[in-house]
């Protein structure tokens, strides 16, 4: 068999359809006991840790953790159960539970206001 350049290697590769070269990248892998990399991680390895955390994505969900009730824990259950639809009884729980999460995986503007209004109420508030 003759060797075949990079250029006619690429080549073949471009008519190959997406589950033949998905095919090939397996058997691939197997045959030379590699695993491919996703690019991104190729490039951050080689700078250290530093370049890998410029290249993780900025975060775009936040928890919003209720750390301390404080002074007016009726007023922070009231705001609890405005932020979330939970009960009286489940609001009372949260907020006797400590640290807890009142929001999930929300963006930045909601994890901003529900802060405030934690806040607001007397609460100690973390977003992570």
């Amino acid at each position: 068999m003759a060797k075949l350049s990079q250029d006619e290697l690429l080549e073949q590769f471009a008519e190959m359809t997406l589950l033949e070269l998905s095919d090939f990248v397996k058997k691939f892998e197997e045959k030379f006991d590699v695993e491919a990399a996703a690019p991104a991680a190729v490039i951050a390895a080689p700078g250290g840790a530093g370049a890998a955390a410029e290249a993780e994505p900025e975060k775009d969900e936040f928890d919003v953790v209720l750390t301390g009730a404080g002074d007016k824990k009726i007023q922070v259950i009231k705001v609890v159960r405005e932020l979330t639809s939970l009960g009286l009884k489940e609001a009372k729980e949260l907020v006797d539970n400590t640290p807890k999460a009142v929001v999930e995986k929300v963006n930045k503007e909601a994890a901003d206001k529900a802060k405030e209004a934690l806040e607001g109420a007397g609460a100690s508030v973390e977003v992570k």
